[in-house]
């Protein structure tokens, strides 16, 4: 926005974190022009809109498991293993399990310590969906949405708040955008994948996970457990929700350009912000969806 305010200063785009859960209700509630989740609307919400709804996809990103382990930088989980996390089960860092998959470690004797959103969010959503998705317990005591009953933890409103607990608390995790991450120096461990594979949180190891990926008619998917080798098993598209018509001309016109701009040049500044350029037939899918809106 900061980008495309600079070649049209006579457009102001005001847009706010507020959440996946606020934001689709913002919008379902026609208090915004637009909204953006990681959680695709469902057919449910959708059917609620007056006006419709065209999703399209504007970038796409990682959810990492950030922690704060003093000395430790290079931390290996596997799915047992943080879905245990976070299922309460797990609740020493020098547990015989996590020791076995970090030979040459020094995993303090700290308690486990986990953050999560308090807030209705789209990243919860994608990193609940991939738990229940390799986890049967998970799946049957916790599921998944935009927001869930935690076993363990304390919580943080916002990838902000998330990423503030993490770092004023040694022996914490959490998730967290990767971009988040990164721009906050935190450490993000490699995550065992459906192959066995453990990957490190990396604009290629997310790539790949999308790459694979065939967009339904909807644009609307989420690979909760992609099964390549190199593939980051946590990575979701990002969707601008947009009306299907608007009476106003003129804020109709502005807003195709803005997105018109995110999914061209806009593009080039994703890997900086921490997030995964779009392939480009997903572009190409992106702009013929713009194009519906009127």
């Amino acid at each position: 926005m900061v980008e495309y305010n600079k070649l049209n200063p006579t457009v102001q785009v005001n847009y706010q974190s507020v959440g996946s859960g606020a934001g689709v209700k913002n919008f379902g509630q026609g208090v915004v022009d637009f909204a953006a989740s990681d959680a695709a609307m469902s057919d449910e919400e959708i059917a609620k809109v007056a006006k419709g709804v065209v999703m399209i996809p504007a970038t796409a990103g990682s959810i990492v498991l950030a922690y704060n382990l003093p000395g430790v930088t290079d931390l290996k989980l596997s799915r047992d293993n943080y879905v245990n996390i976070f299922l309460g089960k797990l609740t020493k860092w020098n547990d015989p399990a996590i020791v076995k998959d970090n030979p040459g470690v020094k995993l303090p004797d700290l308690p486990i310590n986990v953050a999560y959103r308090s807030d209705g969010s789209g990243t919860t959503f994608v990193f609940t969906k991939h738990l229940a998705a390799i986890s049967p317990v998970w799946d049957k005591e916790v599921g998944s949405d935009k927001s869930v009953t935690f076993p363990v933890g304390v919580g943080g409103k916002g990838n902000e708040g998330v990423t503030a607990l993490i770092k004023q608390s040694p022996g914490t995790i959490g998730y967290v955008e990767y971009g988040y991450a990164h721009g906050n120096g935190l450490s993000a461990a490699s995550l065992q994948n459906k192959s066995g594979a453990f990957v490190a949180p990396t604009a290629e190891s997310g790539a790949a996970t999308l790459a694979s990926v065939e967009l339904p008619e909807n644009l609307r998917i989420w690979p909760s457990d992609p099964s390549g080798a190199k593939d980051y098993p946590i990575a979701t598209f990002t969707w601008l929700l947009l009306y299907k018509s608007y009476d106003d001309a003129a804020k109709l016109k502005a807003l195709k350009d803005f997105v018109t701009y995110g999914l061209t040049d806009g593009q080039k500044f994703a890997d900086e912000l921490g997030y995964i350029p779009l392939p480009a037939p997903v572009v190409e899918k992106a702009k013929a969806a713009l194009a519906t809106v009127k």
